[in-house]
């Protein structure tokens, strides 16, 4: 039986996303990006292509290495301006009834207690269909905004998110009790004060002493993405994620990441596909293979050269402007995302990228692939991916909004369908249990379940503190 293929919208709250300078054709939506119809009407469109969920990505910086300044980021709408990703979900969820929502945001940027709240909040407004995107960011100027006179080392930053989840853990999955809440209006009682624990978190970089000011979410815990894709990077999405997102430009590139994910899972316990990996794709689909080529051949008119340098060098922190166009691209080890250039230089030794093909690559869809084709062509490549990869399915970055996400709904999905490679029902329940078939909580053989049974802890700290 073929593998099922599972596909997530990936959006950010901002202009052109992936793909600089689409912006400027005349049927693209991404400049009402302020507008909250336009998140609705994806939401619909998303739900309609049973769609897992929508994943959207967010940088709390501006993309200044190119040049050394932000003007090509400005000039060209180059992820800046961008806005909250929080904010648009709800309205999301109101339109909709299965859809889910992996938002991203950095522990660099914002202490795990009032996190904590803002996504239980989340789940609560989506009964149980919030997912986060972790993320440790990149961007030195995230971090000079924020105070930091520079960024925080590469593997520093996933030591300091070590230790955030445990302090997420402990909120999310230990501070209530499962009967805390009981909502008894004849007694007046509406939680059990003994059944709500302070967490007693003193660490390393964080101490919290108190509760959970939420009573537990649907999920408790939202549904864990980790796009981490450095050695580092996998070790924690091993121990932590339930899905992780990767990018890179061609299969040779993707098999070992995917592979390498699946050992660490193992290392630590858990089933290799225990784990969703999505990769970053774009498609462009019409009726026959002909309509498709001519739709891509008007698409890369509008594309940005400059814009496609712009996000390669924030993502890389490597300044693409002091080279030659036909130079050829080499490894540089740098604070920012460490596993992107590897995929340009290292992983398929059969391909040798210049700075010209990376801007121009990158400039429609980003890191990810660009499939062109008819329905049966798309879908062929869709599967080939799957089978030599290991893949679960794709994070579809878009190149028109919404008319990308439109077409394959429109000429993608039902071909899979009629293959019997692709979802054409929702399951029930909150998006774990949509994604996993299980329940709506985190198995116990995660980590966050060591944190659920705060009352003994706390029970000895109460005898302590008498004596």
């Amino acid at each position: 039986m073929a593998k099922q293929i599972r596909f997530n919208a990936f959006e950010m709250n901002c202009v052109a996303h992936q793909s600089p300078g689409l912006w400027r054709h005349p049927d693209d939506r991404s400049t009402e990006y302020k507008d909250l119809k336009y998140w609705t009407d994806l939401a619909k469109i998303l739900e309609r292509g049973k769609f897992d969920g929508v994943f959207i990505a967010d940088v709390l910086g501006v993309y200044d290495v190119y040049h050394g300044n932000n003007e090509h980021a400005l000039t060209g709408a180059v992820q800046v301006p961008v806005n909250d990703p929080l904010q648009v979900v709800p309205a999301m969820a109101a339109v909709t009834e299965h859809l889910g929502f992996g938002v991203t945001t950095s522990i660099s940027f914002e202490h795990p207690y009032p996190f904590a709240r803002r996504m239980t909040t989340l789940d609560h407004l989506t009964q149980g269909r919030a997912g986060w995107n972790i993320v440790t960011s990149y961007l030195e100027s995230g971090s000079k905004n924020l105070g930091l006179k520079t960024q925080v080392g590469h593997d520093q930053r996933y030591d300091i998110a070590d230790e955030y989840l445990e302090v997420l853990y402990k909120l999310w999955e230990g501070s209530w009790e499962e009967d805390a809440v009981v909502r008894d209006k004849a007694r007046g009682v509406f939680a059990d004060f003994k059944k709500v624990h302070p967490i007693r978190h003193e660490g390393k970089y964080f101490s919290v002493p108190g509760t959970h000011i939420c009573e537990p979410s649907p999920q408790r815990t939202p549904v864990l993405y980790q796009a981490g894709a450095s050695s580092r990077g996998q070790r924690f999405a091993s121990q932590n994620a339930e899905c992780v997102f990767i990018s890179a430009p061609t299969k040779a590139a993707v098999k070992p990441l995917v592979d390498g994910i699946r050992a660490n899972l193992v290392k630590e316990g858990r089933a290799a596909d225990s784990v969703l990996i999505y990769t970053m794709l774009a498609i462009v689909v019409d009726e026959t293979d002909e309509k498709a080529q001519q739709k891509f051949a008007e698409y890369q008119k509008y594309a940005s050269y400059d814009g496609g340098l712009t996000l390669v060098s924030g993502w890389t922190g490597v300044d693409f402007s002091q080279y030659q166009s036909t130079d050829q691209v080499e490894y540089i080890e740098t604070n920012a995302i460490q596993s992107l250039l590897n995929s340009y230089v290292k992983a398929d030794p059969e391909k040798v990228w210049t700075i010209e093909e990376i801007a121009k690559w990158t400039s429609i869809g980003g890191n990810g692939p660009v499939i062109v084709g008819s329905p049966t062509t798309v879908a062929d490549r869709l599967q080939e991916w799957v089978e030599e990869t290991g893949l679960d399915g794709f994070n579809l970055a878009y190149i028109l909004a919404h008319q990308s996400f439109e077409d394959i709904v429109e000429y993608v999905v039902p071909e899979l369908q009629r293959r019997g490679v692709y979802q054409t029902e929702y399951r029930t329940g909150t998006l774990r249990e949509k994604l996993f078939g299980q329940g709506p909580r985190l198995g116990d053989e995660h980590r966050a379940a060591q944190y659920r049974d705060l009352s003994h802890s706390t029970a000895q700290h109460a005898e302590l503190a008498e004596a």
